[in-house]
């Protein structure tokens, strides 16, 4: 029976983990969408050259193709090396050190924050575009937004991939559609915008390594795949790999195409239409089938925070495993969800939001910096994985990783001088502040096994003298349960009352006593008397005076309180406990026990 219950609740979370098309709807959305904005951000740079700059397009697009290729064969390798998930955060911890994988896990941290604000408002741009009477609203529609994917990733991470599968197969027929009907045709349905005037700009390497930069922005999300391989099923490496090549493959599919039908139609930047626009006009003319390609980019451009919502979560995980963040942050909820990760990144989310009411253009001169940080941490660190492994091929592979360094390591380089001006330097200064809280938490972790001796076997259990003390306010039931429970946790058990010199007979001294004598519970009861109506000050005087004869080796202070069965007839309680337990906490050394008795309410009296 038990081993049939174990195998059913195995299977219950094997069905909450990803396939490979729920792992490429969940986890990379943010790469693909990034073809609506990647290509337009190499011709903005190219177009300074006039014509013949955007006759490099191609050439710039092969580039980075080349770079996704390895980084694709890189993170395929990640996967295998580092199942657990953590991506460069985990490749650097191991080959770079402790310090520098800090430096890749707040820089990846950073770049999901900032996709999801990215995602958000560059999903509600395209909607209000459509419907301009909405453009005052963007920032309640981002709110709305955000909250949206969040409930759906809190629901759970298989259901949150099931309900993007849709979008994704879309929009990548959409761009599909597009490519092969640009390529077929001889002239376009709609005449795109070309470059007008004399150039502005020779085509140097200066340009064209700003093209590049520019347009590695389409790599962002690359990585979410290795940072998430435990929530795939099994087997996961397997799994996780095939979707970290299908995303390889149709990322560079689509860039590729577009690329050359910005070539063949000599498309410049417009300040109306986006690139994708005129892309799509261009090949299937300005009717239903462009709005279907328009509509596909919002959504999935809105859609592609879960990218984050799906790796943020656990690379969190990891680093709350090895004492870097709080340990809840590894908790899983039913359906396999980290739900503190989540919630954090949606709180992140929405104050990077309120910040830029929504502009997205005030966000994405900071966007990309930050993962070009963990791509570079991590190739080096599978270099040396490499030279340390020496399997077979060893030095191909090696090979392969030290050329995605060089050229991630160009393209953070180029990134940054060129977005320095325009908010590039908050990147360092937010990783730096990340860094110093890993390091504080990791310290504190530190003090605390230190102080609970963890790793050594501990000396046997000794008997102790313990004093255990229960405010009570009156005899009935909630103080009998009390008195039973302490009697069975400390051989003295003293109760205590507090009274002010004011109160009416039903609350005085002589009366509390009198009913205590006429219950006869064989505890003594401790009148304490408050001329200033505070109900703890009493309290923790005494206890510091009881500490202060050093008669007992502990004194615990038992706090009984009732738990009604509804959640609003709790707020009809007085809270003394909660009180209680924050001044003691705060003024002593004692031992705080909350007995909460629960109280069934019945219908009639």
């Amino acid at each position: 029976m038990d081993r049939s219950a174990s195998g059913a609740a195995l299977q219950r979370r094997e069905r909450d983990r990803l396939t490979v098309p729920q792992g490429v709807a969940a986890l990379s959305l943010d790469a693909l969408s990034s073809v609506a904005y990647g290509p337009e951000a190499i011709v903005i740079v190219l177009a300074a050259a006039g014509s013949r700059g955007l006759g490099f397009t191609l050439p710039v697009t092969v580039a980075i193709v080349v770079l996704l290729a390895a980084l694709t064969a890189s993170y395929r390798q990640v996967i295998a090396a580092f199942p657990d998930g953590g991506g460069a955060y985990a490749v650097a911890g191991r080959h770079l050190g402790r310090r520098v994988s800090l430096v890749a896990a707040a820089s990846l941290i950073i770049d999901y924050v900032l996709n999801v604000a990215v995602a958000v408002s560059a999903g509600v741009a395209a909607f209000t575009s459509a419907f301009p009477a909405l453009h005052s609203e963007r920032v309640p529609l981002c709110v709305l937004v955000l909250v949206l994917i969040t409930a759906v990733n809190l629901y759970g991470v298989a259901e949150s991939a099931k309900v993007m599968i849709a979008p994704t197969v879309v929009f990548v027929a959409a761009i599909a559609a597009v490519v092969l009907a640009g390529l077929l045709r001889d002239q376009p349905a709609t005449e795109p915008a070309h470059p007008t005037g004399s150039a502005t700009a020779t085509v140097g390497a200066v340009l064209l390594l700003r093209a590049f930069a520019n347009g590695c922005s389409a790599l962002t999300g690359v990585e979410a795949i290795a940072n998430a391989v435990p929530t795939f099923r099994t087997p996961r490496i397997q799994r996780a790999q095939r979707t970290e090549v299908t995303l390889g493959v149709l990322l560079g599919a689509m860039l590729i195409g577009l690329s050359l039908l910005i070539d063949k139609f000599r498309v410049a930047p417009s300040p109306t239409k986006t690139v994708l626009a005129q892309l799509a006009n261009a090949a299937l003319g300005h009717n239903a089938a462009f709005y279907v390609v328009q509509f596909a980019t919002m959504v999935l451009l809105a859609l592609a925070a879960n990218t984050s919502f799906g790796g943020l979560p656990v690379l969190a995980s990891r680093l709350a495993q090895d004492h870097h963040l709080p340990h809840l942050f590894a908790l899983r909820a039913d359906r396999q969800v980290y739900r503190y990760g989540v919630t954090v990144l949606a709180v992140l989310a929405l104050i990077l939001l309120l910040v830029a009411r929504g502009n997205t253009q005030v966000l994405v001169p900071i966007f990309a910096i930050g993962v070009f940080i963990g791509f570079t941490l991590s190739q080096i660190g599978m270099v040396r994985h490499w030279r340390l492994d020496r399997g077979p091929g060893w030095p191909g592979h090696a090979a392969l990783n030290g050329l995605g360094a060089l050229l991630t390591a160009v393209a953070l380089v180029v990134a940054l001088v060129a977005k320095w001006h325009e908010g590039g330097w908050l990147v360092f200064v937010a990783v730096a502040v990340l860094v110093l809280v890993f390091e504080a938490v990791y310290r504190t972790y530190r003090r605390i096994g230190a102080a609970l001796h963890l790793g050594q076997v501990p000396a046997h259990p000794v008997p102790r003298h313990c004093l255990v003390i229960v405010p009570v306010g009156a005899v009935n039931l909630l103080t009998q349960e009390a008195l039973s429970a302490a009697l069975s946790l400390g051989d003295e058990v003293r109760a205590l009352t507090v009274v002010h010199p004011e109160d009416s007979e039903a609350g005085s001294a002589d009366t509390v006593r009198r009913a205590w004598n006429a219950w006869r519970p064989d505890v003594p009861l401790v009148v304490l008397h408050s001329h200033t109506r505070s109900l703890t000050r009493p309290i923790v005087d005494y206890l510091r005076a009881v500490a202060a004869e050093n008669r007992h080796d502990r004194i615990v202070v038992l706090i009984p309180e009732m738990h009604l069965p509804k959640p609003w007839q709790r707020l009809l309680q007085n809270q003394r406990g909660a009180v209680l337990d924050r001044a003691i906490r705060r003024n002593t050394d004692a031992v705080i026990c909350r007995l909460r008795l629960p109280i069934p309410l019945h219908h009639t009296l």
